[in-house]
């Protein structure tokens, strides 16, 4: 029988102890309040602004996580970049997107916060941010008028760049997309868009013109792929007809972006992955639905 001395047994028992701790899954406890923007809506999809504090659940990378703010109604000041889509495939709709894109303008500026901005970017082959964050709607309406359709489609390029310069400005971030739906030009994939979007907590809401009806002659696959974006940052996507269905697209979104809860937590006990990404997943009882983003970039597994 060998008797180690008791310095080893005391280095052996520390080896084994960190061993074991190493097996199990990391778990950290963040002093950063993470922010979810969330849209509740009845089964016949009618916006509902009376949910309580406690009727709402936030799992992150499946861990329960406590609400430590909570607002109904948030008057946090919206910030949102307006992008719109001047490639030559929109020449024969921009004059109608066009006015009713300045209605929208309209109605954003006579309510809400005072501190509310918007900013216009235009995309076709390139990207060009027509004005910074402004409410001055004769400098957005002067910048509108000077739009004239050309060649390419830099859609991604614009999610991506958009979502850049929010920077650390303090505010709910939105970006409405006017489009129809295809990207041709972009040096950015889906995938990079995305995720800036993410990293701004931006809510995307597209507004798809279709220019063709038929499903042979129409860009399908970027349609979808905006209908994921939306999903995936608590937005949606908005199909409607020029005229008054525009008009109603841009009238919704205003309405949704007026009745948004603002919900934080400090995560807590959350399994880290060595993806940088944690998913979300808010729920809300009563049989209603919600929308918010599915997830934000933070911590990861220690390697």
């Amino acid at each position: 029988m060998i008797v180690r001395p008791k310095w080893q047994r005391a280095v052996s028992l520390f080896l084994l102890t960190v061993a074991a701790l190493a097996q199990q899954p990391t778990f950290r406890v963040n002093v950063n309040l993470v922010r979810v923007v969330a849209t509740v809506k009845d089964a016949d999809g009618r916006l509902v602004g009376d949910v309580a504090k406690e009727d709402f659940q936030i799992f992150d990378n499946g861990a329960p996580q406590q609400i430590a703010a909570f607002e109904r109604h948030t008057e946090q000041p919206l910030l949102v970049s307006l992008l719109v889509d001047n490639s030559g495939s929109t020449a024969k709709d921009l004059r109608y997107e066009i006015e009713s894109v300045n209605r929208f303008l309209q109605a954003f500026f006579a309510e809400g916060n005072p501190k509310d901005a918007l900013a216009l970017y235009t995309f076709n082959y390139e990207v060009r941010r027509l004005t910074g964050f402004t409410r001055s709607h004769a400098r957005l309406d002067q910048a509108l008028r000077g739009i004239k359709a050309e060649a390419g489609t830099a859609l991604y390029d614009a999610i991506y760049l958009s979502s850049r310069e929010f920077g650390d400005r303090e505010g709910r971030k939105v970006i409405v997309i006017v489009t129809d739906g295809g990207d041709t030009f972009s040096s950015k994939d889906f995938n990079a868009a995305l995720k800036e979007a993410q990293l701004a907590d931006a809510v995307i809401y597209s507004i798809l013109v279709v220019p063709i009806t038929n499903d042979a002659g129409r860009n399908t696959g970027g349609e979808n792929a905006l209908t994921t974006i939306g999903e995936r940052t608590g937005g949606r996507v908005f199909a409607p007809n020029l005229g008054s269905g525009l008009d109603r697209a841009f009238t919704d979104i205003l309405r949704e972006l007026r009745t948004q809860y603002l919900l934080g937590f400090y995560p807590k006990d959350v399994p880290l992955n060595a993806d940088a990404f944690h998913r979300l997943d808010v729920k809300v009882r009563g049989g209603l639905r919600v929308s918010a983003r599915n997830g934000y970039y933070g911590e990861t597994a220690s390697k």
